[in-house]
């Protein structure tokens, strides 16, 4: 038997293979082509807004004691009668221990310049007068009308600085998922009146978007009063302070596949 004679089957096999294989391989682009193709269903988005007004029932301040002497444990001393006097003057008006709470706590030293500090020849010279301690203490006042008489007290006591008041809601969180079902419910009847509208169904949500809320704070136009005892002593008054109101507000949006 001649070589040509063997070499025709293979050949015959080997082009059976090869249409087999192109067929295959048409199908398939046929296929993939079919389901990216795919016609989808056709979308709407629609956005809702919700709010909710609240007073503020929380109101948070800081204050700082400070003293100084000439040996460290007697300025700690003296800080820490002061600061301690203030801590059960507001224990008594209804501030609890966890609304309390030390913020900072410094030592250090001062120094003082004697004689010539900046004469050509060098004569003054660098003198420990003092350490000083300060301590500074955050109070949250749950009973918000008590937070002018608190002022006015800790003043009393000794705080050398009072600082940082702001007013806040306490149970936040449930403010901004009542906010936040509103703000939904609005985008739902939103979807449905539209869908009426181009005469199609709302099939499902497709995406959601909800931009984190924040609060707006409103406040309240106030004046602080100011009034002297007889005898010329002045009294330390109790501040009003109009705490206005917050207002927390939700956006979202939704869309919603249609047909």
């Amino acid at each position: 038997m001649d070589i040509n004679t063997l070499k025709r089957p293979i050949m015959l096999v080997a082009g059976a293979l090869t249409l087999f294989l192109l067929v295959q391989s048409f199908a398939g682009i046929k296929g993939f082509s079919y389901i990216g193709g795919q016609n989808i269903n056709g979308t709407i988005s629609v956005s809702g807004k919700g709010e909710v007004i609240a007073v503020p029932d929380i109101a948070t301040f800081s204050f700082s004691v400070s003293e100084e002497a000439p040996v460290v444990a007697d300025a700690q001393k003296r800080a820490t009668e002061k600061t301690n006097s203030i801590l059960d003057f507001l224990k008594k008006n209804g501030v609890e221990d966890k609304d309390v709470k030390t913020t900072n706590y410094n030592i250090y030293p001062r120094y003082e310049y004697t004689g010539d500090r900046y004469g050509s020849y060098g004569t003054g010279k660098r003198v420990l007068v003092a350490y000083v301690i300060t301590q500074s203490v955050e109070v949250k006042a749950r009973e918000i009308d008590t937070a002018g008489t608190l002022l006015s007290g800790i003043g009393e006591f000794g705080a050398t600085d009072v600082s940082g008041l702001s007013f806040s809601v306490d149970k936040y969180d449930d403010l901004v998922k009542e906010a936040r079902a509103k703000a939904i419910a609005e985008a739902r009847v939103n979807a449905k009146n539209l869908a009426n509208d181009l005469d199609v169904s709302l099939v499902r949500v497709i995406s959601y978007y909800d931009q984190n809320p924040s609060p707006i704070y409103y406040a309240k136009s106030a004046m602080m009063e100011s009034s002297y005892g007889m005898g010329g002593d002045m009294v330390a008054p109790a501040p009003q302070l109009p705490s206005g109101e917050n207002k927390i507000i939700s956006n979202v949006s939704v869309t919603y596949e249609i047909r």
